[in-house]
């Protein structure tokens, strides 16, 4: 049998909703290691990001019909991997400490060269050992671009809890990448 050949995204999601496993296969095979790490970067736990990635695309292929083939598949396809990432957090109930206080400014000296010297997997990894709040934040408001008063309506937190964290975040993340090149020395 021939392999069918998907000349643009509409045919290929097409050819899923009419039950077409070889498309459902080559539509996995195509986002699969991008969609995982979304996952990783919000679930900091492989296991259980692995467990997001699996419900995401139980979503995905129940969903495919809303595709309305406007922007990109992987667009719409990240969007709803990043809502099942944020309705596990939800579930979990991580961020029902979260400060909710002015941002704060914290100054811990860093040289932008570490950046240069650093390995994406590295920062993948830095980012996935953050602690779950500003991990969240983090990646809503510097990955994904959402404001925070998007960022506060998607998690139920106030608009300055948001804020705090990604402050939090940022200061975390600048105090474990001066760690990170020290050990490096």
């Amino acid at each position: 049998m021939a392999e069918q050949n998907y000349n643009t995204e509409n045919e290929l999601v097409r050819a899923c909703l009419s039950n077409d496993r070889k498309a459902q296969r080559l539509l996995y095979d195509k986002y699969a290691s991008r969609m995982y790490s979304v996952c990783r970067r919000y679930i900091g736990d492989r296991d259980a990001a692995a467990d997001v990635f699996q419900d995401g695309f139980v979503t995905v292929f129940g969903k495919l019909g809303s595709y309305n083939g406007e922007g990109s598949l992987e667009g719409w396809m990240r969007k709803v991997f990043v809502n099942q990432a944020l309705m596990q957090l939800r579930k979990n109930d991580v961020l029902k400490n979260a400060d909710d206080i002015s941002e704060m400014k914290m100054n811990v000296p860093f040289q932008d060269d570490v950046l240069d010297r650093l390995h994406s997997a590295d920062l993948m990894n830095l980012i996935s050992s953050m602690p779950t709040g500003f991990r969240t934040v983090f990646n809503l408001r510097v990955v994904e671009g959402f404001s925070h008063q998007e960022i506060a309506q998607k998690l139920g937190i106030a608009e300055g809890a948001s804020r705090s964290q990604l402050s939090r975040a940022r200061v975390w993340l600048k105090e474990h990448l001066l760690n990170f090149e020290k050990e490096r020395k």
